[in-house]
């Protein structure tokens, strides 16, 4: 008997709770009753309005009271599920249809955490193999035209004019370029690895990197824990700042750079001087979207997505240039890197992967030229820069510019 009451004590727990939520529903009843609501009325139009139209208010705001004390009792995930419909309608409904609810209790999910649960890998997965469908040849010139006009791409530049030649979208979407169309700036240390937006651009300060104008994240949660320095050719410092761990020459400062891709624009990077890369590490993650707005919207989005650093050191010490990934830009590649592979449907949330290129054949890693070519996306992302250069180093741009690949970002 004892053993059976033991078994049954949980549920007895659980419909306890679901009484008292019950009870204190009811407790609440005179709350939408009274003169409280807070309406302005005199006490004859409030005895009215208690007579009249309270009884068509009361039952059903108890009922809702007593339906989220039921699930107040649910488990976290069957609440969220329970909830998010509702969050939906919330938002997408117009003149807030759906706000008396918050009378009730009821509290929608914030719009982030609603589009942190969107399946944005799943979706980039199934973006992928539709783009890798081969179109058939009558329908590739109005399909392509569709997106060229609603981009804003020139084909002008491209390598093969002709829309016939691509026999699917990932084909167009990775199109090269005429070799004349972006020459590539000589009289200026660091290039533009890729076309796009100049979204930032600075001196790192205080381990924290600027997203967009006053939204900042982590320089070590973006590039990850300093674990791999026996790799490089240099010696960290001794001190545990993580920005001082990347300076390694005195009198040097952390800069940094973000370039936006956009849709249209050419979807290849390059090499932005010359560098030798000695460690790639992969951080699988979400595949949100890295839009100016979005990155206004959401903190450290570039620490949440999926993306490839590549870091090693140049003749004024450390550089590194990060591929981040978004919604449909699942897929990274490094040309010289055949073992990455970006957006495998199992991965481990904030676990990332290391690479070394510096071997006992090869103990100076890559060397890379200024203007190389260093790897693509699959639709459009971003490139951020960091790397160290001495204090007189000079930006040679706005904020929200548009720039072009080979074009200069500063030099000494």
């Amino acid at each position: 008997m004892c053993q059976s009451e033991a078994r049954r004590g949980p549920e007895l727990r659980a419909a306890a709770k679901c009484r008292e939520g019950s009870k204190s529903a009811g407790a609440h009843e005179e709350i939408f009753s009274g003169p409280a609501m807070g309406w302005g009325q005199d006490s004859a139009s409030t005895h009215l309005t208690d007579q009249v139209i309270a009884p068509w208010l009361h039952f059903p705001q108890l009922a809702l009271r007593r339906r989220l004390g039921q699930l107040s009792c649910m488990s976290r995930p069957a609440l969220k599920l329970r909830s998010w419909p509702l969050t939906v309608l919330y938002y997408l409904l117009p003149f807030g249809a759906l706000r008396p609810l918050s009378r009730v209790g009821w509290r929608p999910v914030s719009r982030v955490a609603l589009y942190k649960s969107v399946p944005t890998r799943l979706l980039s997965r199934a973006w992928g193999r539709l783009n890798q469908v081969e179109l058939p040849h009558w329908l590739r010139r109005p399909v392509y035209s569709l997106y060229i006009w609603t981009f804003g791409v020139n084909m002008k530049e491209a390598a093969v004019e002709d829309l016939h030649h691509y026999r699917n979208l990932s084909e167009f979407f990775r199109r090269k370029l005429k070799p004349q169309a972006r020459p590539v700036c000589g009289l200026h240390s660091v290039i533009s690895p890729s076309d796009g937006k100049i979204l930032n651009f600075g001196q790192v300060k205080n381990c924290e990197v600027e997203q967009v104008k006053g939204v900042t994240y982590s320089l070590e949660s973006f590039l990850g824990p300093r674990t791999y320095t026996e790799d490089l050719p240099f010696p960290p410092a001794s001190s545990c700042d993580f920005r001082n761990q990347l300076v390694t020459q005195e009198g040097n400062e952390l800069y940094h750079c973000v370039i936006y891709l956009a849709p249209g624009d050419y979807h290849c990077f390059h090499s932005p001087t010359d560098w030798t890369v000695s460690h790639r590490r992969h951080f699988p993650g979400s595949l949100m979207s890295v839009n100016p707005g979005m990155a206004r919207w959401i903190k450290e989005l570039f620490c949440h997505n999926e993306r490839v650093v590549l870091s090693g050191d140049w003749k004024h010490g450390f550089f590194s240039l990060t591929a981040v990934g978004a919604t449909n830009v699942g897929s990274i590649r490094i040309y010289f890197d055949r073992d990455l592979h970006t957006n495998s449907p199992r991965y481990s949330k904030g676990s990332y992967n290391d690479f070394s290129f510096v071997t006992h054949a090869n103990k100076d890693g890559v060397p890379m030229r200024k203007g190389e070519h260093l790897g693509e996306f699959n639709l459009g992302s971003t490139i951020v820069l960091i790397f160290e250069a001495p204090k007189d180093f000079n930006f040679r741009l706005k904020a929200g510019q548009k720039i072009r690949f080979g074009e200069a970002l500063g030099s000494l």
